[in-house]
């Protein structure tokens, strides 16, 4: 039985040298669609051999309302990645997925960078947050991470947020809601500010306030100097309370507050 050998990025290179095409997997080329078909396209690269452009490499992301080759007609030109070169076939796969996946890194590395504040679309509500798209790219808003529960959002809208977390390597993608809204309000906080704020949550840690749509934690260690039992019985959802603030963490979109000092 003849045995079968993988086709290499180093073959690959041979075949092309024997028609002094230089091209390598990986490469950015221009390419002309020339053919559409329904399940890819044609593309002339300027080669003998034919480039192909699968459906499923067309878009990072399938949206509902758009067609897979909008802006994909014939004798369209742009920049295609190669992807691989299928022998059986005589084709060059070519994709501008992975393309668009390469620069929309770059972009969300310099957004980051920047700490851009971002207007995201709602994609997806679930208990544990919300999925939106940047650059074409899947992010997360954590519950943490948002003003509101989740149920309080909307699909088809659109969320202030910041990104938090970037990681290229697990195509990992974390969004903050509260960095961004506190970003936005953040003249309106100093430290040793004293403000009014409403009870939202009461944990056995500390309570939770919300000032000006931003979340603060009153620890139980900065309530007072007395051992305290349990916080309901001191406190309740919905009612108001003065306290001072004591650290501002714009990174995570936190306040931090006491009531040591306050009447």
């Amino acid at each position: 039985m003849r045995k079968k050998h993988k086709f290499t990025e180093k073959k690959f290179v041979s075949m092309l040298n024997q028609y002094n095409y230089n091209l390598h997997l990986g490469d950015i080329v221009a390419g002309t669609i020339f053919n559409s078909e329904s399940k890819g396209c044609l593309v002339d690269i300027g080669t003998n051999i034919a480039g192909y452009l699968p459906l499923d490499e067309t878009l990072l992301y399938y949206r509902e309302s758009s067609t897979i080759f909008t802006n994909l007609d014939n004798q369209i030109t742009r920049d295609f990645f190669i992807l691989a070169y299928q022998k059986h076939s005589q084709q060059i796969l070519l994709s501008i997925k992975r393309l668009d996946y390469i620069r929309a890194w770059k972009r969300i590395k310099q957004l980051y960078i920047e700490d851009v504040i971002l207007d995201a679309p709602i994609i997806n509500i679930n208990k544990g947050g919300i999925i939106t798209y940047i650059e074409g790219l899947q992010g997360f808003i954590p519950k943490s991470h948002l003003i509101h529960e989740p149920e309080f959002y909307s699909n088809h809208t659109t969320i202030k947020c910041q990104l938090l977390i970037t990681d290229e390597k697990s195509n990992k993608l974390i969004l903050s809601n509260k960095r961004a809204m506190l970003a936005l309000t953040k003249d309106k906080f100093r430290i040793d500010l004293i403000v009014k704020g409403k009870i939202i949550a009461i944990k056995e840690y500390g309570v939770f306030i919300e000032i000006d749509n931003i979340t603060a934690l009153l620890h139980i260690s900065e309530i007072g100097y007395k051992y305290i039992n349990n916080l309901n019985n001191l406190f309740s959802i919905g009612s108001y309370i003065k306290v001072k603030i004591i650290h501002i963490d714009l990174k995570q979109g936190r306040l931090s507050v006491t009531k040591k000092g306050l009447n």
